[in-house]
């Protein structure tokens, strides 16, 4: 396999709040081959069932959009089968996107009763696994591969784009595997990092109390398995902030996030505010607003879910971002295996190994 997966950038933002000026470094994983962090997660996903795939059967999944998109187009590279399980939350253009590139799309309607559709997704990919055997399921929610990549890979990566000086971390959690594998980066290299996970309110994700959700890719409506004991510090952040943030970012910057991105810059605007000592933090943008022109870059959508704009800037002033940037230190890090990027996704010839013929 080709290793040309190139790091996604890092722009930093410079920010002034009470004559002090920050810098908000945003790492931008919609660069990545598959438009998200997500990718890094499928691609280890898949190298870790790849021996068990009957082609004719092929895989199944749960998902919010982004691993599915993901899964999908690595599933039609190798002309496997491919099942994304989703919840009415998740766009119209991303499931056109998924069916475009040949995946079968379930829509689970029946909400969980903890704040989401997560468990009845679940339950129905579970029934599906029971009732037609050969049919792989790599678990995002529970498979070692989800965050051993981001401690080997993602994390590692920013740290070689990063100053080496004390930074504040964010990342965001849904199935918390990016969280826990960067976890177990700082641990074990101990970088100067203050690690912060960010949840949306009414996410259990971490262990809090469950509520209604109507952002999609961040939160869940259970405990992370990665994280069975929550992780702490975590900041949360409602829904109305996490779209601000991404409406003020666009007009400010010209950077469009999707609605996980906003919750972290939401939550950097907010720990600026709350801490004259923090100058530089670092959000993992898992994906760009290219995804949420019909939900979080919606005036309709909005208006219909109630999430007017707050002044989530309110005492900042921003100065133009400068290109997106590689390493500013020499220092660098090792890059796994990776797709050929060159391609449109859909049609990647990844050389993803063979799959089990039957």
């Amino acid at each position: 396999m080709s290793a040309s997966w190139s790091p996604s950038p890092v722009v930093p933002l410079r920010i002034e709040f009470d004559n002090t000026p920050r810098t908000l470094w945003l790492k931008l994983e919609s660069h990545n081959p598959y438009g998200s962090i997500k990718g890094r997660t499928a691609f280890a996903l898949w190298h870790d069932v790849r021996d068990r795939i009957d082609p004719r059967i092929g895989l199944i999944e749960s998902t919010s959009g982004n691993l599915g998109l993901a899964l999908a187009a690595l599933s039609a590279s190798v002309q496997v089968p491919f099942t994304a399980v989703v919840d009415p939350r998740v766009s119209p253009s991303v499931r056109s996107a998924l069916s475009t590139m040949g995946a079968r799309v379930v829509v689970v309607e029946q909400p969980d009763g903890a704040g989401g559709f997560l468990l009845n997704r679940l339950a129905h990919v579970a029934q599906r696994v029971r009732r037609e055997p050969g049919l792989v399921w790599p678990n995002q929610y529970t498979n070692p591969a989800n965050p051993a990549v981001h401690a080997r890979w993602t994390a590692p990566e920013l740290r070689a784009q990063l100053p080496a000086r004390p930074m504040s971390v964010l990342v965001a959690v849904s199935t918390g595997g990016t969280l826990a594998g960067f976890h177990s980066y700082v641990l074990t290299h101990e970088p100067e990092w203050e690690l912060i996970g960010v949840d949306v309110v009414g996410s259990v994700a971490l262990g809090d109390v469950h509520g209604e959700r109507v952002l999609s890719g961040i939160g869940a409506s259970r405990r992370s398995t990665f994280l069975p004991h929550g992780y702490r510090p975590a900041v949360h952040v409602d829904p109305p902030s996490a779209v601000s943030a991404c409406l003020w970012l666009e007009e400010t910057t010209g950077i469009a996030v999707g609605s996980s991105s906003g919750a972290l810059v939401a939550a950097a605007l907010r720990l600026f505010r709350e801490s004259p000592e923090r100058t530089d933090i670092a959000c993992l943008c898992p994906d760009g607003g290219d995804r949420y022109v019909d939900t979080v870059y919606s005036p309709r959508w909005r208006a219909q879910r109630a999430l007017a704009q707050v002044d989530i800037a309110d005492g900042f002033t921003v100065s133009a971002p400068v290109p997106p940037t590689g390493a500013p230190s020499e220092r660098t890090v090792d890059t796994p295996e990776t797709p050929n990027t060159t391609r449109t996704p859909g049609t990647e010839d990844p050389s993803l190994g063979e799959v089990r013929q039957r």
